[in-house]
């Protein structure tokens, strides 16, 4: 499976924590709830089902799964870009 890109769009992030219970290892929140990523932004293999599932789960649509294929950079307020 290919490595995916992880964006957290920490204005759009609610602090429902449900990254954080499908993936504890990969997504964590700071003091006020929102979501922080734990890697830089690429993962592969199981993790990525994973992934893929914390988005699809986050009622604000605040994570964005993505192929990783150039490594740039998003807008300013997004992890993992």
């Amino acid at each position: 499976m290919s490595a995916v890109r992880i964006v957290a769009d920490t204005g759009r992030c609610i602090g429902a924590g449900q990254c954080v219970l499908t993936a504890a290892d990969l997504f964590d929140q700071d003091e006020n709830g929102i979501v922080e990523l734990l890697t830089d932004g690429v993962v592969s293999g199981d993790d990525v089902a994973r992934v893929r599932e914390a988005e699809h789960l986050c009622p604000a649509a605040a994570l964005t799964v993505a192929p990783d294929t150039d490594g740039t950079t998003g807008p300013p307020g997004q992890q993992g870009v």
